[in-house]
């Protein structure tokens, strides 16, 4: 297995390279101007480990994938095009109106439960640029009103007037019949053709989503349209940076269901978030492979910590509603929460409470925290970490960013005037208080999933997990964390075990178990039909890529109610047909469990009724996996090797500076045992083993803290 898999994230470009059997992990500053200078110098990194030519190493390979942060930022930012709409007459309010409390969605928990104050997000559609036609299908896609193309030229025209970049097309029930926003399509390409203005992308709502619900197919368009050409042109880029160093494959990206597909199958609504999906992808693979049961993943970057849960052995929890930025959408999505809070985090004087607030703003790659001499001016975590004594200025990064810490005394400056502490008291502080925000997300991700967690395994990884993962478990009640394999790199480390997936869905309403005819679901052959339809879109995606039709396997899902709750489950199930009474049972019997050990057993109710909303196929290609040894601490201890230093180093609850051991690559033996207070740095991340911590080295380079 040979392959290259890149997370470009806010700060860090991370680099995670199979040869083999061998494993090369590097990271360069994310260069938002032109992505692929970071690229190549992450890649010429593990070239000069692997003393290779780039050209060489990119010839070799079998794939490049990438996972990005850009659509996210570009989101974030609000850069993009101008983006104009045409939908239903009749319907024009949909998209400003959003669901009535749809101006909550996004918003931190203090605000969503004040939402007579809440502010609305900018839209990123006006209603200046909201245009209707005329056409109406019903919800079973019958057509009640033909199109009027006249109406749509007149339409598409005024928009075009108004200066719009990119056109969305949603009209009412399109996912049960399209044939107008095929139409709309046409005529615009009748109209304003490619060698008049160019290509102004049209998105097709239906083609983006295939569930009902009007806004949020609206929303998910629009977002899709939004972000199309920063996507377009940026992956595009990166694409032609491969050609001209003799990568001839197609490039793939990372999309956020936890699977990838070639850059022409690629929708730029499927890359947000697609770099912490890859890391949760990894830890699912961690947990079957290693033999490691519950855990909260916890992915501290440059710009932000994300949060996602594995339980049951391997299994990934998903929205399929999620909120993006302000927005409600609906695709699959691997659940996770984002916070504000990593090493490039800002912090600030909060005049209100006397203290420093942390995030969410960040120092980002460029200039940076102020002791990467940048040019940054503001107090960052890193600045503090390094202030504290927790890092090696000469050898940050594996010494490509040498770090400047009277830059960091200077940054701290003004939060010390107006506190009136010193410099170490506010770094303090600072780690104090980020640490606590991120214990806080994790608490409110286990407890809302009705989790405790003391019975959860931290996993900590990113650049900066291992750096903070025993102030961040103290806080949240957790006894024991590891840090990963690949730990620094880890989401990457995902992307190189991703299979080749497509989604497809079809909302439905199915009665499997009917209350009022008191009858089980029998139209087989519709139901069958439906199921083949998706299969076939899925076959044709990846067809199109390549595969052959024998290599590709399908998972059946279906989204499932009882007629008097609102919650869904999603149960995976094992025949992809219907043809007998007791395989629609054995449904239902899947839903109950699931809804029982989810909600409780007390409102599991078959008899008001069983409900099929969505009908899903998973489609996917198995192309290999990192593998994964027994990750368990082992029972066999040894006592850590000779420290290779010293240093001064500050911690929470202590009063003095405490010398503290250094540990270098040789404390990553198996079975290596260190009590805490130390500090291990084998060059590519640090792990801090704060007192009361007990450092544990397992396989392949993972390590254990465990709280005594």
């Amino acid at each position: 297995m040979k392959r290259i898999a890149v997370d470009i994230g806010g700060t860090f470009t991370d680099c995670f390279v199979c040869w083999d059997e061998q494993f090369i992990q590097t990271k360069s500053l994310t260069t938002h101007h032109n992505l692929a200078l970071g690229f190549n110098d992450a890649l010429d990194q593990t070239c000069e480990i692997l003393a290779l030519d780039r050209r060489d190493l990119l010839k070799s390979v079998d794939s490049v994938r990438y996972a990005t942060t850009l659509g996210t930022n570009a989101l974030i930012e609000r850069k993009g095009p101008r983006v104009g709409v045409l939908i239903t007459t009749g319907f024009e309010s949909t998209i400003p109106i959003s669901r009535g409390r749809g101006y909550g969605d996004g918003l931190p928990d203090e605000q969503a439960r004040d939402m007579s104050r809440a502010k609305r997000p900018d839209p990123i559609v006006p209603i200046s640029r909201i245009r209707s036609v005329k056409q109406r299908m019903d919800y079973r896609g019958k057509v009640l009103m033909d199109l009027d193309e006249d109406d749509v030229r007149e339409k598409l025209k005024e928009l075009v007037d108004t200066g719009v970049q990119a056109i969305v097309v949603t009209l009412i029930n399109s996912v049960e019949n399209p044939d107008h926003e095929l139409r709309i399509q046409e005529i615009f390409e009748e109209e304003f053709p490619s060698s008049m203005l160019g290509a102004i992308p049209m998105v097709l709502s239906h083609q983006v989503v295939g569930r009902k619900g009007e806004y949020v197919r609206s929303s998910s368009a629009i977002i899709d349209a939004f972000l199309h050409s920063t996507m377009y042109f940026a992956m595009s880029a990166l694409e032609q940076n491969l050609r001209e160093n003799g990568y001839t494959r197609p490039m793939l990206l990372v999309h956020n269901s936890g699977g990838m597909a070639q850059l022409n199958s690629t929708d730029a609504l499927k890359t947000l978030h697609s770099g912490p999906v890859a890391g949760i992808h990894a830890a699912g693979q961690l947990s079957l492979q290693g033999d490691i049961q519950n855990i909260v993943c916890g992915d501290m970057g440059g710009t932000s910590f994300d949060i996602g849960l594995i339980t049951d052995g391997g299994t990934k929890h998903y929205d399929f509603n999620p909120v993006v930025d302000r927005w409600r959408v609906t695709l699959p999505m691997v659940h996770l929460v984002t916070l504000g809070a990593g090493g490039g985090s800002i912090a600030s004087y909060d005049a209100i409470f006397n203290t420093v607030r942390v995030g969410p703003k960040s120092a980002g790659s460029d200039p940076g925290p102020a002791c990467y001499d940048r040019g940054g001016m503001h107090p960052t975590v890193t600045d503090a970490d390094l202030i504290l004594g927790y890092l090696d200025a000469e050898n940050y990064a594996n010494g490509a960013i040498p770090l400047n810490i009277r830059r960091s005394y200077q940054a701290l400056e003004d939060i010390c005037d107006e506190m009136d502490i010193p410099e170490v008291e506010a770094a303090l502080l600072i780690k104090s208080m980020a640490d606590s925000e991120m214990a806080a997300g994790l608490v409110r991700e286990l407890n809302g999933g009705g989790y405790k967690a003391s019975e959860f395994v931290f996993l900590a990884y990113g650049g900066n997990g291992p750096l903070h993962c025993c102030g961040i478990a103290e806080k949240a009640g957790i006894k024991k964390i590891l840090a990963p394999p690949y730990s620094s790199v880890f989401s990457a480390c995902g992307g190189a075990g991703l299979d080749q997936m497509h989604i497809h869905e079809k909302n439905v309403s199915l009665g499997f178990y009917n209350k009022h005819t008191q009858a089980l679901y029998s139209d087989y052959l519709a139901f069958n039909t439906l199921v083949e339809s998706l299969e076939a879109k899925g076959c044709a995606d990846l067809l199109r890529q390549g595969f052959k039709k024998e290599d590709i396997q399908y998972t059946l899902e279906l989204d499932m109610r009882y007629g008097i709750q609102k919650m869904e489950v999603s149960i995976a199930l094992e025949n992809r047909r219907l043809n007998k009474p007791h395989e629609v049972l054995a449904a239902i019997e899947y839903m109950n469990a699931d809804f029982g050990k989810r909600y409780g057993k007390e409102i599991v109710s078959p008899e008001s009724g069983v409900w099929v909303s969505t009908v899903r196929v998973v489609s996917r290609v198995d192309l290999g996996t990192v593998r994964f040894s027994d990750l368990r601490p082992p029972v066999n201890r040894i006592a850590p090797p000779a420290p290779s230093g010293y240093r001064e180093c500050h911690f929470n609850g202590v009063k003095v500076a405490t010398k503290t051991p250094i540990y270098g690559a040789n404390a990553l033996a198996l079975g290596v045992e260190i009590l805490g207070p130390a500090i291990v740095n084998p060059g590519e991340t640090t792990y801090l083993v704060e007192p009361g911590w007990k450092y544990v080295a397992a396989a392949q380079g993972a390590v254990w803290f465990i709280q005594e």
